[in-house]
């Protein structure tokens, strides 16, 4: 039997399961892993500036490609606390990722010794699985294992904390025998489907809401079929965006109190019954559950059993994953199709388009310093359908929901449940290395840029370009917003007058210096008419150079964006609304008037 360090036998099931990639950070406790890595080969690392901004990287990297499994590597002690956010984000929106850490010896885990730390303790509430393994012959079952719980039911993180004589000592492991466990993932059966579409069936005006467990199954193409199959408009929930594109005639518009369209709210309130797939009634969804579900009968399909009720009860659920859903769905709705039995939904989905073409949000301003909106219409001008847009939480990222426009899935990745600041520059530089080839646009506002731009540099140094649009208003503009209700503006607004930047004014931090410090470029934008020029600039210097291009908008200090704090039936407009179609030039359908 083949003998090597529990270490190198890790690295080895990594590649066996299909790993590529990893994010980390070297340490003295993880070196031995570390070690093994090299050795071993067939495994590219990127060094990430900051442990949380490796786990971030991993998230991005899962979230890109069907079958992909981030993993983050740190050493002891506060790399795995600084991991946490990312284990958080990961768990909050089912995204399977690995994160590695190193832990003192085994003897002195518990005697106070440096940077020891019950890391499995802390990470459980936010993995399927955190395990400190403390046998080393332990070591490739509790990998096995880990890659067998992300894969099955409702994907999610894993933590394994590798002590580090527990990596060094010598074990009997065969690599060329080892197999990866068979995920299990509930299927739904056929008498269920079959209930499901007979109370679809009897409805006047069905919706389907499309979750991002549609995306994690990669069973978009199944759901687009049966829409058009059944004729049946499509809902996508801001995770599950891009499952069928935006201009496809039963796209109906996002519902929600921030991230929705004016036409996908009143869309859903016409509706009479709700067909849930892979999604899990978020409350920037729903908002207030008595407007969302009154006069609609709900049927909701999920991985997780525990999921259906859990916001409230649908008149009908099914414990199944989203593809193996969508297959028996698909296989009924022929199946009625063929027979006739199918109801004629075209007026109803007629009646969706028409509220497309009718209420709009208006995008075109003129005004200097700029307007949010007009960035999202030059962006929308800009960056074509094979853009895969990355962001996380704020003002900018509920108006780019609002306003852009996505074709495909996995072409808007957005950290959805837990919406940590940083998020979208480690994130973005994860999708990029695992697309290449794909234009990357991420988008932010000034403070999540600030958070953990320390990361450009990585960017630079492994040469990893993408695109990013900083809107920046010196203000955190989501919180000021909210604050409103309190009447008060409190510890919000980041304005100085820099000492090295006078022609700042007061908007305070010199972006274009930092990233330029960072080995990036960057370009500032004050007049909205420039913003077109400034993004294909930017295209040619990430091609040119092959590092992250900052575009920088100087916004107006204070703009409040759509809406509700409370039912999606009241969804505030702070700002006129589109009436006439010059007022949002770039809308999926020509403003109706």
């Amino acid at each position: 039997m083949p003998r090597m360090t529990a270490a190198r036998a890790a690295v080895e099931i990594l590649k066996r399961e299909g790993v590529a990639h990893a994010f980390g950070v070297p340490g003295a406790a993880i070196n031995p892993f570390y070690a093994a890595l090299k050795g071993a080969g067939g495994i590219d690392h990127t060094l990430a500036r900051h442990v949380e901004g490796a786990s971030h990287m991993a998230e991005g990297y899962t979230r890109t490609h069907p079958g992909n499994i981030g993993v983050c590597i740190g050493t002891s002690g506060p790399a795995g606390t600084d991991m946490i956010t990312g284990l958080y984000s990961a768990i909050g929106d089912s995204i399977p990722i690995l994160c590695i850490t190193g832990q003192a010896p085994t003897a002195v885990i518990l005697k106070e010794d440096f940077q020891a730390v019950d890391i499995a303790s802390i990470a459980k509430p936010v993995t399927k699985a955190a395990t400190t393994v403390m046998e080393a012959a332990q070591v490739p079952g509790v990998f096995q294992q880990a890659f067998h719980l992300m894969r099955s039911g409702r994907p999610g993180p894993v933590l394994i904390d590798l002590p580090i004589d527990v990596q060094l000592t010598e074990i009997e492991f065969d690599p060329e025998t080892y197999e990866p466990l068979p995920a299990f993932k509930p299927a739904a059966t056929r008498a269920q489907i079959e209930k499901a579409v007979t109370l679809l069936n009897a409805s006047r005006r069905p919706l389907i809401v499309a979750g991002g467990g549609i995306i994690n199954a990669d069973a978009s193409g199944l759901l687009v079929e049966f829409a058009e199959l059944t004729g049946i408009p499509v809902v996508p929930t801001l995770m599950g965006w891009g499952i069928l594109a935006d201009d496809h005639e039963l796209n109906a518009g996002m519902v929600g109190l921030q991230t929705s369209h004016r036409y996908g709210n009143a869309n859903f309130l016409e509706s009479d019954f709700v067909l849930g797939i892979g999604n899990r009634w978020a409350n920037r969804h729903t908002g207030k559950l008595d407007v969302y579900t009154q006069g609609r009968t709900f049927v909701h399909v999920d991985i997780e059993p525990t999921q259906i009720g859990k916001i409230f009860a649908p008149d009908y659920g099914i414990a199944s994953d989203a593809k193996a859903a969508l297959e028996l769905f698909v296989e009924v709705a022929r199946e009625l199709k063929t027979a006739g039995k199918l109801p004629d939904r075209s007026a109803w989905a007629a009646s969706t388009q028409e509220r497309k073409a009718q209420l709009q949000r208006r995008t075109h301003f003129d005004n200097i310093p700029m307007k949010p909106q007009r960035v999202y219409e030059e962006m929308n001008k800009a960056f074509g359908p094979e853009t895969r847009y990355v962001t996380t939480i704020g003002l900018s990222q509920i108006a780019g929901a609002q306003m852009l426009h996505v074709y495909k899935p996995r072409h808007w990745i957005n950290c959805g449940q837990a919406g940590p600041l940083g998020w979208t520059i480690p994130a973005a530089l994860g999708v990029a290395t695992a697309d290449p080839e794909t234009p990357v646009v991420a988008l932010s506002g000034d403070y999540d840029f600030q958070f953990m731009l320390e990361e450009l540099a990585v960017g630079a140094q492994h040469k990893i370009p993408y695109i990013h649009v900083l809107v920046n208003n010196a203000y955190l503009g989501l919180i000021r917003q909210a604050q409103r209700n309190l009447d008060i503006n409190f510890q919000v607004n980041l304005e100085f007058e820099n000492i090295n930047a006078p022609e700042l004014g007061v908007y305070g931090v010199d972006h274009v210096r930092v990233a330029e410090g960072l080995g990036c470029k960057a370009i500032r934008v004050t007049d909205p008419s420039r913003l077109g020029a400034a993004f294909e600039e930017a295209k040619k210097l990430a091609a040119e150079h092959r590092v992250p291009v900052v575009v920088e908008a100087i916004l107006e200090r204070i703009t409040n964006i759509s809406m509700s704090g409370s039912d999606i039936a009241s969804v505030n407009e702070w700002e006129d609304v589109a009436t006439e179609p010059g007022h949002a030039p770039t809308a999926i359908k020509p403003l109706k008037v």
